[in-house]
């Protein structure tokens, strides 16, 4: 696949936003930056840090910070020298997810609690945004959640008037999940007002993938067996990679994130009348 220079990166941005595009001398903003470097590096597999100040007119420093930021939120990887493709096969560890984006994931679980009524029925699958959700619905009321993730029953518990029913299965010591065939029927035996699932990945296109297909296969089970389902993912999910499947964006009923979406995953949400909420 050729290469994108840095002005065929700027025209492209102009013809999705309608804003005139400025001049070659002219910089962009660190936001679209970051996006310039991650398509870069998708076309190219690997870029210098050299090559990249010359497209984007920075500084050297200016290119290993960005590479850091988005080596940090998974995105891309790190190399001497340069930058590559972030792994489709293996996720960032549980410890720094936690703290990746910690107040936009505030953010975006207080916005999705707030579509979520008293009485309901909610489950909640694995995943450091669903958690905060947890966190987010914690002072509601006659809630009934079932949830094959042991840190959101343990946020729970703290509301006498939640009922929590906790899916068994096989515990994943790493993030408190539970997965595999056990934890699937379990799933299977309930039907809910509100599905809240988390996501590694959304592909330009709108397919959502995952690192662990057990754990796909769980939250499919969720998606299956929900009468709406949320999705809470922040703006590092765009475009991110990984290699398991769980299904297309068109599927769900609201994206809860961030940031506005890149203009490929718009026409898709808007195509398929998915409600965007955006913090």
């Amino acid at each position: 696949m050729a290469s994108r220079s840095l002005s065929e990166f700027m025209a492209v941005e102009k013809k999705s936003s309608g804003r005139t595009a400025p001049g070659s001398e002219a910089r962009l903003s660190p936001a679209d930056r970051h996006l310039g470097i991650q398509r870069i590096v998708q076309a190219q597999g690997f870029v210098t840090i050299e090559y990249l100040a010359r497209e984007f007119a920075v500084t050297p420093q200016t290119i290993r910070r960005d590479i850091n930021l988005l080596s940090e939120d998974g995105l891309i990887q790190r190399f001497h020298g340069g930058a590559g493709v972030a792994s489709s096969t293996e996720n960032v560890a549980y410890t720094e997810r936690k703290i990746m984006c910690y107040r936009q994931k505030q953010q975006i679980a207080q916005l999705l609690a707030g579509q979520i009524p008293d009485h309901a029925s909610v489950f909640i699958n694995i995943g450091t945004t669903t958690e905060a959700v947890a966190r987010a619905l914690v002072d509601h009321k006659r809630l009934t959640v079932i949830t094959n993730n042991l840190n959101v029953a343990n946020i729970l518990s703290a509301n006498e008037q939640i009922e929590v029913i906790v899916a068994g299965g096989l515990l994943r010591h790493r993030d408190g999940g539970l997965i595999g065939q056990a934890t699937i029927d379990f799933i299977q035996q309930f039907r809910v007002d509100f599905g809240v699932i988390g996501i590694s990945g959304i592909d330009s296109d709108g397919t959502l993938l995952d690192f662990d297909y057990r754990e796909v296969r769980a939250a499919r089970a969720i998606i299956d067996n929900s009468r709406k389902v949320f999705l809470a993912a922040d703006h590092t999910k765009f475009s991110r990679n990984a290699m398991v499947r769980l299904g297309n964006i068109e599927e769900i009923h609201a994206l809860f994130t961030d940031r506005r979406p890149p203009a490929p995953l718009m026409e898709t949400l808007e195509r398929a009348e998915v409600e965007l909420f955006v913090v």
